[in-house]
């Protein structure tokens, strides 16, 4: 079975008669039945029901045409995406994208290099769907492994904070010390957040709630049964109700790289990275 099969049955069905169908392929009506019989002979079924004035699918040609107009427009996207891949650079995030300096990130990116596309995209991976295939470059704010087939670049760093529920009474204070947050139960994404137990000593290590997302990160904490500690980016992106952020005053910042594949980076990675760099230095 080829694309082309799939494409006459669906211009069969939208004109609404194989002489249509064919101009809007641009073949002859023979070739048009043809390549429907050789179809229906591919599948074992009769796919439309024809008379002399009217086509429309069996039941089998109603489930094919739907999965053949999927099958269409993933191809479509496939060479679009092939065709276009150096006009368009996607950034993946895992949670907070590229925090307080997101917007402006954007807003220079455009100015500068019009002709190509920015799209932050959220992956909920550790690599933020660089691994997957998803992305052509990532924010990360944890030290994943990136495997031999990754580079990665530093770009600036970001101060530490405590997530805690509005009405809790640490609330009120200016900030709070990483010997304190032991004595809580502490919030944590093993796979995709910043924070380890390695920022306390081994015996003064807070006990741990494990969530797979910051929804369910925030859900927690505004529940007042845990708190969390999270880089900066997070406070400008997750503003919450029910939701309060204190420094961290002792605790050492985040480093935020970016990551991207080593044999094959997009075109636009090292205007990426300095672009952002340069807002992190407060350029």
């Amino acid at each position: 079975m080829e694309l082309r099969h799939l494409r006459c049955l669906v211009a069969i069905v939208d004109t609404g008669s194989f002489t249509d169908a064919a101009i809007e392929l641009g073949v002859s009506q023979a070739a048009v039945s043809r390549t429907l019989r050789a179809l229906e002979r591919i599948l074992g079924v009769q796919l439309l029901h024809r008379t002399s004035r009217t086509v429309t699918p069996t039941t089998a040609g109603v489930q094919v045409l739907a999965r053949a107009r999927l099958l269409l427009a993933e191809a479509e996207e496939l060479v679009r995406e092939a065709v276009t891949g150096h006009t368009r650079l996607r950034v993946g995030h895992a949670w907070s994208a590229l925090g307080r300096h997101t917007a402006e990130f954007q807003r220079r990116w455009h100015d500068r290099y019009p002709d190509v596309e920015l799209r932050l995209i959220r992956h909920n991976t550790p690599t933020g769907g660089l691994a997957e295939g998803l992305c052509d470059l990532a924010v990360v704010r944890a030290a994943v492994d990136r495997g031999p087939g990754f580079d990665h670049a530093l770009v600036g760093t970001e101060r530490r904070y405590v997530a805690l529920a509005a009405d809790d009474p640490w609330a009120r204070r200016r900030s709070v010390r990483l010997d304190e947050i032991r004595e809580r139960v502490l919030a944590v994404d093993r796979r995709k957040g910043t924070t380890t137990v390695d920022l306390w000593p081994e015996d003064a290590r807070p006990a741990l709630e494990f969530i797979d997302d910051v929804d369910d990160w925030l859900a927690a904490i505004a529940s007042g049964r845990c708190v969390g500690v999270t880089p900066h980016a997070t406070v400008t992106q997750y503003r919450r109700d029910g939701i309060v952020y204190r420094p961290v005053r002792d605790a050492a910042p985040v480093p935020v790289y970016l990551i991207w594949r080593r044999h094959d980076p997009h075109p636009g990675t090292h205007a990426a990275v300095a672009l952002l760099a340069e807002l992190y230095r407060g350029v």
